[in-house]
């Protein structure tokens, strides 16, 4: 969708669309001025989402200690290294195969992302389970465990009714070393942040989907 792209490509996009309006129908030029309409509002109600939850996820954070891959130590304040904002990844372990999925995902766009804030993956899973299964999906970014601490049940995701839930939390670090979380969101199927949903949705529905 429109909202989703570059400035630049956003230009490509809207010219493009205006010259297939220009041969299209009646009818076309209806349907891509729906279109067009519905992208932005869901692009206006993303910004009104995002407001919202950072009300919600706003709080003072203490600079937990959790475990990396070699069983050392790590402050949640040395996560940001260099940055000021840190982008925590909440995945659920081993186990979730669609905490893998978008894992595997976000080993790709790291890169990009730690151009503007640190980024890390954390999971209860053993700091030893976590480098083996970490090597064998050929992750980019570091991974911390949380076992044995309250830090995921802390962040609201984990309670002993509902047991643990994907998602991601934004901490900002002050230049005294204080440590804020300034926002957050749940993972979910058809979310922003797994592509192939996105492009699952462009596919046509199966026989099987149809019988659910």
């Amino acid at each position: 969708m429109q909202f989703f792209t570059g400035k630049n490509m956003g230009k490509k996009v809207k010219a493009a669309k205006n010259s297939s309006t220009k041969s299209g129908s009646s009818s076309g030029e209806k349907s891509d001025k729906k279109l067009r309409k519905i992208s932005e509002e869901i692009a206006e109600l993303r910004k009104k989402y995002i407001k919202i939850s950072a009300r919600q996820a706003g709080m003072d954070v203490s600079d937990y200690i959790l475990k990396d891959t070699d069983g050392n130590d790590v402050k949640l304040s040395e996560m940001f290294g260099d940055k000021d904002n840190l982008i925590l990844i909440h995945n659920m372990g081993k186990a979730c195969s669609y905490c893998t999925l978008w894992a595997d995902g976000f080993s790709g766009s790291a890169y990009y992302i730690e151009k503007k804030a640190a980024f890390v993956l954390v999971s209860p899973d053993a700091p030893e389970v976590q480098k083996e299964f970490a090597a064998s999906r050929g992750w980019k970014f570091r991974t911390y465990s949380a076992a044995g601490t309250t830090f995921i049940a802390d962040m609201g995701y984990y309670t002993e009714a509902e047991g643990y839930w994907p998602g991601c939390s934004v901490f900002h670090k002050d230049v005294d070393g204080k440590i804020t979380r300034i926002s957050k969101d749940y993972f979910g199927p058809g979310d922003f942040y797994s592509a192939p949903w996105h492009f699952f949705d462009l596919l046509p529905v199966t026989k099987e989907e149809k019988e659910k």
